[in-house]
């Protein structure tokens, strides 16, 4: 019997290995390749605003049909289970039971009518009666069992992973209203504005900040602080509640009240990154 005849060629099987290595090479890079493909795989046409707060941002106005039915096809939201779909009332979740009409929707079909090149999300992050403090990395509120700001950065990151985050439009402050309260906000608030910034990447965010509804006496001395934002921190604006109402319980605007301020908060909005574009 030959052997030599019997064993493959050693320069045969060489071959064959280095072959096997470049296949596995190339496999190798085209699996990463893939995997930083998918990463920064982002719409930019999908442009992307932050609805954070209390109660008032969240929506606590009565979803009767005419708002049952409002809509936009340009305007999705971000489910709680972090999936997008069409927008509609109510937006927010923090409290199924109250949850209702609030800004947002309103806000977002504004900001598509103004870009409609574009398709606009929205990102409900809004927990009913948290004060400040709550929204600051580890805080805990109790009635929710929820982490308000820690919750929120998860949604943003997932959010940001299909678009573009524009903005954010903020209304809190119901709980933070007592004259001690007032008087040390627009710190704390600038340290919120300052820590969503870096989230995103982007230190000229729009930031937009809602008044107190403007029927209770007890919200006048927090207002006038509101009033200070603007100018103490940068690239932010003032959305006035001036003529809005409440539902009958002094806290909380009604259907109509709470849509006319998502207009308000998108006219602001819109305002802002006309002068950033400029910059």
């Amino acid at each position: 019997m030959n052997l030599r005849a019997s064993r493959p060629c050693f320069k045969t099987q060489l071959k064959h290995f280095k072959m096997k290595k470049i296949t596995i090479a190339i496999a190798i890079f085209s699996s990463v390749l893939g995997q930083t493909f998918a990463q920064t795989k982002v719409d930019t046409a999908f442009q992307l605003y932050i609805l954070i707060g209390q109660s008032n941002m969240a929506g606590r106005g009565p979803i009767t049909a005419a708002f049952q039915e409002t809509s936009d096809p340009s305007v999705s939201m971000l489910t709680k289970d972090n999936q997008w779909t069409p927008a509609k009332h109510p937006l927010h979740f923090d409290k199924p039971k109250a949850a209702g009409v609030g800004p947002g929707l309103a806000f977002g079909i504004d900001m598509a009518a103004a870009n409609p090149n574009v398709k606009i999300g929205l990102i409900p992050c809004a927990v009913g009666g948290t004060p400040i403090e709550y929204w600051k990395p580890g805080a805990f509120d109790q009635a929710t069992k929820t982490h308000p700001y820690d919750d929120a950065l998860i949604r943003i990151k997932e959010a940001m992973k299909s678009g573009v985050i524009k903005g954010v439009i903020w209304h809190q402050g119901e709980a933070n209203s007592s004259e001690n309260k007032s008087a040390v906000y627009i710190k704390q608030l600038k340290g919120l504005v300052k820590r969503i910034r870096k989230v995103v990447g982007n230190p000229k965010l729009p930031f937009v900040v809602g008044e107190l509804g403007r029927f209770k006496k007890a919200y006048e001395q927090f207002n006038i602080q509101l009033a200070k934002v603007p100018a103490k921190i940068p690239y932010t604006a003032l959305a006035t509640s001036e003529a809005l109402d409440h539902k009958g319980d002094s806290t909380h605007f009604n259907s109509p009240s709470a849509t006319e301020f998502g207009h308000r908060y998108a006219k602001k909005m819109i305002a802002l990154q006309r002068v950033n574009n400029k910059l």
